[in-house]
């Protein structure tokens, strides 16, 4: 079957596949909305409710330690790492923002477990809010089809 030309409409959980979801409860009400996103998206795609693992950490500097442990124990055929970084008056946003992507595609490179990013980096808490159900859509619904497609090919290449 070619990947290729899949659509979201037709996008499918490869049987027996599990997925987890890593969520910061920093900036809550952003990342609650994004998970919700994501598990409607992966309800959506086929995937039961069971075959999906939610857990949350303090923030997002602490997605890519759980992701790491996570994919170690080889029982996912993706992680979704869900969070909000919003600029603030010092670079602690940057060093956030930047060193966890670098954090989750090290865990993924390393482990071979596809690892998705959906953790907003954005200036303002509004642009968050678009981005979490508002008039950008929602990030965690769009890398839980991620996750899936991604957990498809990996099977694809592995069978």
């Amino acid at each position: 079957m070619s990947r290729d030309n899949a659509t979201a409409a037709s996008l499918r959980s490869p049987p027996g596949a599990r997925y987890a979801v890593v969520a910061s409860r920093w900036n809550g009400g952003i990342v609650d909305a994004l998970v919700e996103g994501a598990r409607r998206a992966f309800a959506d795609c086929g995937v039961d409710e069971n075959a999906l693992t939610i857990l949350r950490v303090p923030g997002a500097w602490e997605l890519p330690m759980l992701a790491a442990k996570l994919a170690v124990q080889q029982e996912y055929a993706a992680i979704v790492a869900l969070g909000c970084v919003v600029r603030g008056e010092t670079r602690h946003y940057e060093q956030v923002a930047d060193e966890c992507a670098r954090g989750l595609m090290r865990v993924a490179l390393d482990s071979g477990v596809p690892v998705l990013n959906g953790v907003l980096a954005v200036e303002r808490e509004a642009d968050a809010r678009a981005r979490a159900g508002g008039m950008h859509g929602n990030k965690g619904g769009e890398v839980a089809r991620a996750a899936v497609e991604m957990a498809a090919v990996m099977r694809e290449c592995s069978a």
